[in-house]
């Protein structure tokens, strides 16, 4: 007992010792105004390159206020000591007028960091001004990403809040070992493209104790992206959990290793979704595991849609050259919006396989669902509703 308790003491010193000798940068401090007026960046990037060169750690720290982001910041972490800490008690806000971001790819972008930690915070990127441009069919620009994440490893966001984002609200990008915690995500449902959080060309990444609710896909998992865990997250309104779309390009890194469980889909477009192009690819998609999902009115619960192609012009051959492998569906249930509640519309060039149901139940109001499948093999076990369609 006496050695834990000097175990114990201990630990504590040090604690106590690291957290004295982390330094703290208040940007009111350094002349940032919360008044939601004026442009707060070159106080921000400031504070970013004072603690990026200090052989301290030293913590970012963005009180209670609200400040104004006017044009895309960037913060570089290629020269960075050590890592580096951001705690954000304030709201960041975009401008009104969506022309100063909206010809931009991202408003805020995180380049080249390895360890970063960023807790706290609401962004909003005001972006309803560019959703009614584009419901107008007006020339309107593409719009920024709220928040990205690039070629960045040993990265932990949160508790942070995204709301009304122009485009995406969040990307992870050619990085590695990302920790997603307690995100907070809304757009209007109708608001277009976007998505919650976009994951491509990563690996390792994981998306815990979040709420989403959007205009397009709550998480879509792109090209390229290797063990992501996603788990504990509620999805709606949105167009669910994706991976893709998949296979534009003839050339693409395929999605592998890849686990959702314990989600909650709520009035949504879709649940779990697979999506690829028909086009020529030798991408694919293997080892996927759904397991332990409610859905409640979700248009198209389970879908593999391998016949995807809006514009028929762009799609030579119409087959999709993804294969798709090692999908399990265990223990998902709810109410569908539609009869078909289960289907499969796989490439009648590379049929899927390997497709895994058990505990599959989902009513169509009050009635029993239907499942529909075209070029999908597997087997299903425990309770099927409705009757599994797959061939062996």
């Amino acid at each position: 007992m006496a050695n834990y308790l000097i175990l114990a003491l201990f630990t504590i010193f040090l604690y106590n010792s690291s957290s004295a000798e982390r330094l703290s940068i208040n940007v009111k401090r350094l002349g940032a105004k919360a008044d939601g007026k004026t442009d707060v960046s070159k106080v921000l990037l400031r504070a970013w390159n004072s603690a990026c060169a200090s052989k301290k750690e030293v913590r970012i720290y963005v009180p209670r206020g609200r400040y104004l982001i006017r044009n895309p910041i960037v913060f570089n972490g290629r020269n960075c000591k050590r890592s580096m800490f951001m705690r954000i008690e304030g709201t960041i806000i975009a401008s009104t007028d969506y022309n100063f971001l909206g010809k931009h790819g991202n408003w805020i972008k995180f380049e080249r960091v390895n360890g970063l930690s960023i807790s706290g915070g609401t962004l909003d990127a005001k972006g309803a001004g560019l959703w009614n441009c584009k419901k107008s069919g007006k020339n309107c620009p593409t719009g920024a990403t709220s928040i990205g994440f690039y070629s960045s490893t040993n990265v932990v966001v949160s508790r942070l809040t995204s709301i009304n984002s122009q485009l995406f609200h969040m990307i992870i990008y050619k990085s590695k070992n990302v920790i997603l915690r307690g995100i907070k995500i809304s757009a209007l449902g109708n608001s277009p493209n976007t998505d919650g959080i976009h994951v491509q060309l990563s690996s390792d990444v994981s998306i815990t104790q979040s709420r989403i609710s959007t205009g397009d896909d709550c998480v879509s998992i792109g090209p390229g992206t290797n063990n992501t865990w996603i788990e504990n997250v509620s999805c709606g309104p949105g167009h669910g959990i994706s991976i893709g779309s998949l296979g534009w390009d003839l050339q693409e890194p395929g999605v592998q290793n890849l686990t959702v469980k314990s989600v909650t889909f709520r009035n949504t477009d879709n649940g779990v979704r697979i999506k690829t192009w028909t086009r020529p690819s030798n991408g694919f998609v293997r080892n996927v595991l759904f397991q332990h999902i409610v859905m409640n009115n979700v248009k198209n619960p389970i879908i593999i849609d391998q016949d995807y192609c809006p514009n028929v012009k762009d799609c030579p051959g119409k087959v999709s050259g993804i294969k798709i492998s090692n999908v399990t569906y265990h223990d998902i249930r709810g109410t569908s919006a539609r009869p078909i509640a289960v289907q499969f519309e796989c490439s009648k060039k590379y049929p899927c396989t390997g497709i895994r149901l058990q505990d599959i139940a989902f009513t169509y109001k009050n009635r029993a669902a239907k499942a529909l499948c075209e070029y999908a093999e597997g087997t299903a076990s425990g309770v099927m509703k409705p009757p599994s369609c797959l061939y062996r």
